[in-house]
Order: structure tokens, then sequence, then C-alpha cells
């Protein structure tokens, strides 16, 4: 599968307008389009942060799809909005244990690498570092998205509730810390949010 990811900061005390437009109006933009694989919208309240992915069976879909948002997102955003950052990637895993629900928790942990060890990552990340976050109480979903060409990814961890994410730091930071060095590649940033909505046909 293929991933758009918008990343959006703003004003936390007008991030709720942002949150109902995106789960209103842009999935209904979304969910007539050829390739549809489902959405996501992930918050962090505090900050004024807003994570929201869509899913595509296809690289072509998600090109196509774009159009379609491109001159609608800031409307949406608005007046939320103050800065966006938009990033497609390959889903090169996703293993979803139970379905992600509202409420849950996101941790996302933000890669860099040698494009050349794309292959080395995603070996590692199957073989080595997917055992270890299976054994995490609460484990909803992982996945590992990347962009080849700029050698740069995201591992994201959904857990049932905000608990199953505190109680999951230090396991999930060992984990981290090994398939990093493995995998050589250098993690670069590390967020949580909580789950606002995500629905995601995997199979």
């Amino acid at each position: 599968m293929f991933v758009r990811a918008i990343y959006t900061t703003g004003d936390p005390t007008k991030i709720d307008t942002a949150i109902r437009a995106l789960n209103t109006e842009g999935r209904d933009l979304l969910e007539d389009r050829p390739g549809y694989r489902g959405a996501s919208v992930f918050a962090d309240r505090t900050l004024g942060k807003l994570l929201a992915a869509s899913w595509w069976e296809t690289e072509e879909a998600r090109r196509n799809s774009d159009e379609v948002l491109r001159e609608r997102r800031a409307a949406m955003l608005d007046p939320f909005l103050g800065t966006v950052a938009v990033e497609n990637y390959e889903a090169l895993v996703f293993h979803q244990v139970r379905q992600p629900l509202a409420g849950g928790g996101l941790r996302v942990s933000r890669l860099e690498f040698d494009p050349r060890d794309t292959d080395l990552l995603a070996d590692t990340f199957r073989a080595s570092v997917l055992p270890r976050f299976e054994t995490l109480p609460g484990l909803a979903r992982a996945s590992l998205l990347v962009d080849r060409e700029r050698g740069r990814g995201m591992v994201g961890v959904l857990f049932v509730d905000q608990p199953s994410l505190a109680a999951s730091r230090a396991g999930q930071a060992a984990a981290r810390h090994e398939g990093a060095a493995k995998a050589h590649v250098t993690v670069v940033g590390l967020e949580e949010f909580e789950v606002i909505y995500t629905d995601v046909r995997g199979d």
C-alpha cells in the first residue's frame, strides 16, 4: 500500500474544528476514489498537532487522489492551520492485531537511513522489531512506512488506550534501540498522538 501523510500544526484552541472537517468532508472526498484503502486522524491537542493519513492500493491512486484534496486542504483545516507538510510513503509493513479505537494512542518514530539500506530496514523490522512489539500489552497495529528515494521513514505503533501507550514506552524504546542499530537507521523524531479515527483495510 501507499500512504499520504499530512502533518499540521496550529492553534490548540481551534484544533477541534479541523478534526471535525477531516472526519466529515475529508473522508467524504476520499471514500469514492479508486484505490482507496482507508484513512486515519491523530491529534496532539496540547501542542496543537494533527497527523492525517490516507492509504491507497497503488502509487498512482494516491497521486490521483491528491488532485482532489490539494485545493480543499487549507479550507478544511482553517482556522486551525498554521503550518502543513505533506509526505508520501510506501507501506512496507502493515501488521494489525486488533482494530484501533478512538481514544487510543499512537507513537511515531521518524527515521533517516541510506536509501540503499531500505530492504535491510524492512527485513530487520519484520524479523526483530515486530516480534518485540507483539509482546507489548494493548498493541493494536504496527506499520513501517518509507520514502525510498529520500531515505526517510516512519514507524507507527498504535495501542488500544492511553494507559497501554504509556506502559509501552520502555519496551518500545528497547526495540527501537536494537532495530536502529541492526538496520543502520537514525531516529530523528519521536511523537505521541491520540487516536481520533482510523479504519484501514490492510488485506
